[in-house]
């Protein structure tokens, strides 16, 4: 294969336009989507919660992998994939090693529940494979409203806790002595993420929903350690990557999760790069006043 195939099977921008108009309300859910990654990776990168966003990820699959078998909504089998799992990790796992080794047993577990059901599955292939990697699908518009949905839920949720979430996160020990109530927030968390990690799987598939989860939060606290400058930053990066590759994708030939994860991950260099100047700048303005 030459070098021009490669590249028009990754870039081919023929009928763009006619393409364009056929994905309008998938580039609005990318859009939302974003939104939520965004804003629930800054906790989950507070929380040390990345472990936990893959094995989630896995019994999302499996669900929506379940739901593909039987006919019913792919989103729902993926929300009820991952709520399942967000509980059985809240309730059990409260310590770090706890949570660790309860989401070893379930990652494989759900995978495994996954393939067989995809195994089971006689429609096409490409179903079978955007579980896994994503793909662009048509989102009519009841899919749509259920996304929109959730995602307004997933949102509304996060605000009611905001603020006790954040001081429950970043000093949880003196959080309990004051009274707040770190159990329950934990708890509730956990399942407002399992369902953004059901959003999420629809977008760049089981496999890579942490670059939409944890990738656009890590680049933020890269340049910033503002509460409200991060959480903005977040969202702006996952939107970005979602809805970029979303755009790439529609003239491409590959899924859509390379697009969404090389511009993840290029956001991520770039903001790393930034604050490791900002590091060495203020490393050198220190020293010079010392001297």
């Amino acid at each position: 294969m030459t070098s021009d195939d490669w590249w028009n099977r990754l870039f081919n921008f023929d009928n763009y336009g006619e393409l364009l108009s056929l994905v309008h309300n998938s580039i609005i859910a990318g859009a939302v989507l974003g939104l939520v990654g965004g804003l629930v990776g800054v906790f989950v990168m507070q929380r040390d919660l990345a472990f936990a966003v893959h094995g989630i990820s896995e019994l999302s699959f499996a669900g929506a992998a379940a739901a593909l078998l039987f006919g019913i909504d792919v989103v729902l089998g993926s929300v009820l994939g991952s709520v399942l799992a967000a509980v059985v990790i809240g309730l059990l796992g409260t310590r770090a090693r706890d949570r660790n080794s309860i989401i070893g047993v379930l990652m494989p577990f759900g995978l495994g529940l996954g393939v067989l059901f995809l195994s089971l599955y006689p429609g096409r292939a490409a179903n079978k494979f955007g579980l896994l990697t994503g793909q662009i699908v048509a989102v009519d518009d009841t899919r749509l409203s259920l996304l929109v949905t959730i995602s307004a839920i997933v949102i509304a949720g996060l605000l009611i806790i905001w603020r006790p979430l954040t001081f429950a996160s970043v000093d949880p020990d003196v959080a309990a002595a004051r009274g707040v109530p770190t159990r329950a927030l934990s708890f509730a968390f956990m399942l407002l993420l399992g369902l953004a990690v059901a959003l999420a799987v629809q977008v760049v598939g089981a496999l890579l929903v942490l670059s939409l989860l944890i990738t656009p939060a890590a680049a933020a606290s890269r340049i910033s350690a503002s509460p409200i400058v991060v959480p903005l930053l977040s969202v702006a990066f996952a939107v970005t990557s979602a809805v970029g590759g979303i755009l790439l994708a529609l003239g491409g030939n590959v899924p859509i999760s390379p697009y969404v994860t090389t511009i993840s991950f290029v956001i991520y260099l770039v903001c790393r790069l930034v604050g490791n100047s900002r590091t060495r700048r203020g490393w050198t303005r220190r020293t010079a006043a010392v001297a």
